[in-house]
């Protein structure tokens, strides 16, 4: 979807031989959804274009001028095993929406890690609990939409029933918004071994205490997240810890706050943490004229006023733009819905839209001086 589209919109400009527009550079960066690696090797100096047209954003009535950056927060660790001291129990949470971990963080939707981190934590209460795996989410950047684990408890009667009381509330708080919620209590068996019921302890808080949603709003612009994490990823095998974050903002100082606060939440907990794949937010040039240009075609060819917003997710132009800072950019692209989940998918009559306005704007570009 987006960027496949954004390529093939690309593709099809240099193919043809009877659109009309400026001489253009057409620039393909790889690993956009995973580590932004193509865009971080570009050079200063190797593009020559003064405005650039970001094919990558999901809703076709939006005129994108800025975004969030991003820093990925890794957690690890390796614990000693042991028997288990106890009746085998395993929790899977699945049914979740999930989605775009910055797009949909304001949604509401809800993340697995957290629904089985919060069943986990019944566990604790007799401090019995012993961890033998737990597999939730994938992606760094979308919101999980499943999690297990297995583990062990002295009562594992006395636990499920707890538990089931705890799923029939945590069913209730998402009955609005999460209709496919599933979460599957049982007895099991395992032949593994599990880790020490301190170790486990130590995990279950961390994973409770960890930030996980919006952090805080804009105070500048309205319904905008400015700062989130997504506990995207949490999986213990053989005695391996890593939890993985995706910590979004579009105030740097904010991003590296959040940073820390799960640093510490987990450094607290006797992990080791490392921070990766920074990359910086895009900062609005409301002013430019390229977006009162695409605004006017916008509103001609379509008969409305497209929004011209910041977007809460990370897109390229932050990193470009940290080495072309006089470039006007701007971000388009056609409706695309359940973005980086197994049901995204994209509207063709949106993209037949995208491509008419493209052309128009290529028609229309202004000579920079």
């Amino acid at each position: 979807a987006d960027n496949g589209l954004g390529v093939a919109a690309i593709m099809s400009v240099l193919e043809s031989t009877d659109l009309a527009h400026p001489a253009i550079e057409a620039l393909f960066t790889i690993d956009e959804e995973t580590g932004m690696t193509g865009a971080i090797g570009l050079k200063p100096n190797q593009l020559h274009g003064e405005i650039m047209l970001n094919l990558d954003t999901e809703e076709d009535d939006e005129i994108d001028i800025g975004c969030a950056g991003g820093v990925d927060v890794t957690a690890s660790q390796t614990y000693n095993l042991e028997d288990s001291h106890g009746q085998i129990v395993k929790i899977v949470v699945k049914g979740l929406q999930g989605g775009h971990s910055g797009m949909d963080i304001i949604k509401g939707f809800g993340n697995a890690n957290i629904i089985l981190s919060r069943l986990l934590f019944l566990g604790l209460e007799k401090e019995n609990i012993q961890l033998i795996s737990v597999d939730g989410g994938g992606l760094r950047n979308a919101i999980p939409r499943e999690a297990n684990a297995i583990f062990s408890v002295r009562n594992s009667a006395e636990f499920i029933e707890k538990a089931l009381q705890l799923k029939s509330e945590i069913l209730e708080e998402f009955a609005t918004i999460e209709k496919d919620l599933q979460i599957n209590i049982e007895n099991a068996t395992s032949p593994e071994k599990a880790i020490s019921e301190e170790d486990s302890k130590k995990i279950i808080f961390a994973l409770n205490a960890a930030q996980n949603g919006v952090y805080r709003m804009s105070p500048d612009v309205k319904d905008l997240v400015e700062t989130s994490n997504n506990v995207a990823r949490v999986e213990l095998k053989n005695g391996d810890l890593k939890i993985l974050n995706l910590s979004r903002s579009s105030v740097e100082s904010n991003k590296t706050a959040v940073a820390n606060q799960l640093k510490s939440v987990f450094e607290l907990a006797g992990m080791k943490v490392e921070f990766g794949g920074s990359y910086p937010g895009w900062k609005p040039k409301p002013g430019a004229e390229i977006i009162t240009i695409m605004t006017e075609i916008y509103k001609k060819q379509f008969g409305e006023t497209p929004s011209v917003v910041a977007c809460h997710a990370g897109l390229e132009c932050g990193i470009i733009g940290a080495n072309y800072p006089e470039m006007e950019m701007v971000s388009f692209g056609p409706t695309i819905r359940g973005a980086h989940s197994p049901d995204e998918r994209a509207s063709i009559s949106s993209t037949q839209k995208f491509w008419k306005f493209l052309q128009e704007i290529l028609v229309n570009i202004p000579e920079k001086k």
